[in-house]
């Protein structure tokens, strides 16, 4: 099973402050693990949200709004993206990672869909799905 793993942003990922050299070293020896492993499949940090943009669709209207963005308990501030067994197997791997944000913050993992998830995906979807995740993988 993969699972997106979310970094939520606090109010210092949001003005930009990078960890600190220890917090970078923790942080560093944790995704070695997750690596060593066998589990990580990637992972980022994300820039503050005065460096985003959001395509508000409406229809096929768009209109581009830029950052940033007010609610920063609802922002990502970086993510993993790891494939395990089980649900309880992604929380415990989780439960050992250091706290990315040196205050109180939260981290949230969510499971991805596959294709096979879709009770209505035909045959011909699997293996088009396959193919583009098999040309993406290269």
């Amino acid at each position: 099973m993969k699972f997106l793993v979310l970094v939520k942003a606090s109010a210092e990922s949001e003005a930009g402050t990078p960890p600190t050299p220890e917090l970078l070293s923790e942080m560093m020896k944790f995704n070695e693990e997750l690596m060593k492993a066998g589990v990580l499949l990637d992972l980022g940090g994300l820039q503050p949200s005065s460096q985003a943009v959001r395509i508000k669709i409406d229809g096929k209207s768009r209109k581009v709004v830029d950052g940033p963005f007010s609610e920063t308990k609802e922002l990502v501030a970086g993510y993993w993206l790891i494939q395990v067994k089980s649900r309880e197997e992604a929380i415990e791997w989780i439960k050992r990672c250091p706290n990315p944000t040196n205050a109180q913050g939260e981290i949230e993992i969510r499971p991805l869909f596959e294709m096979t998830d879709f009770p209505h995906a035909t045959t011909d979807t699997v293996e088009r799905a396959a193919k583009i995740d098999q040309q993406i993988k290269r």
